[in-house]
């Protein structure tokens, strides 16, 4: 079973053509023209192993938002075009990473209800030139399109960069275990019988 997915978005703001292979070993090319957020999106792609190829434009001269968020649409759109009819996966998956002294926790359901519980104070407003609000717009705009529940908690952490990685590794890691093939899983994983 082939779960890939290529999504291709253009507005008067970004343009985004994203490639996605749930099922594959952590190989990446993300180019945006905004350098900490391709950083964090190589740490979705390698922790959650998938293959992930992306190429967005945008108007960052105005600023980083409408990049940083259309990526989030793209990459949920992706995942919901990729899971199918989510036959077999175990919906669920639940993770904890440190980054030195940084410690998140991501919970994430595909359960066709968008819903982000964003329990994180970020200490500062920007790690270099990016704005350490669009973290959550990111992660808005993946629920909404993914129609995906999402928990993301910090537990602890000062160093902004520390703080942001652990959220994303955390997050790879989660969606790695819930997109997971369970054999002992026949259709989906609901007593409704539908996800």
């Amino acid at each position: 079973m082939s779960r890939i997915a290529v999504i291709e978005r253009k507005t008067t703001e970004t343009d985004i053509v994203l490639e996605l292979e749930l099922d594959g070993n952590g190989s990446c090319s993300i180019q945006t023209p905004v350098p900490f957020f391709n950083h964090m999106l190589e740490q979705v792609a390698r922790h959650g192993f998938f293959d992930i190829k992306l190429r967005a434009q945008g108007d960052v001269e105005i600023d980083d938002h409408h990049t940083v968020e259309d990526v989030g649409i793209v990459l949920g759109l992706a995942f919901r075009e990729a899971l199918g009819n989510k036959s077999g996966i175990r919906r669920y998956g639940a993770k904890t990473i440190p980054m030195d002294e940084a410690l998140a926790s991501v919970a994430v359901d595909f359960c066709g209800r968008p819903c982000l519980v964003f329990d994180v104070d970020l200490p500062k407003s920007k790690v270099g030139n990016f704005d350490t609000e669009l973290v959550k717009e990111f992660f808005t705009a993946f629920v909404n399109q993914a129609a995906a529940t999402l928990h993301i908690h910090l537990l602890c952490g000062d160093n902004i960069h520390h703080v942001i990685e652990a959220i994303f590794k955390a997050f790879a890691r989660t969606l790695d275990e819930a997109v997971g093939i369970d054999p002992r899983i026949s259709g989906v994983l609901s007593t409704k019988g539908k996800l």
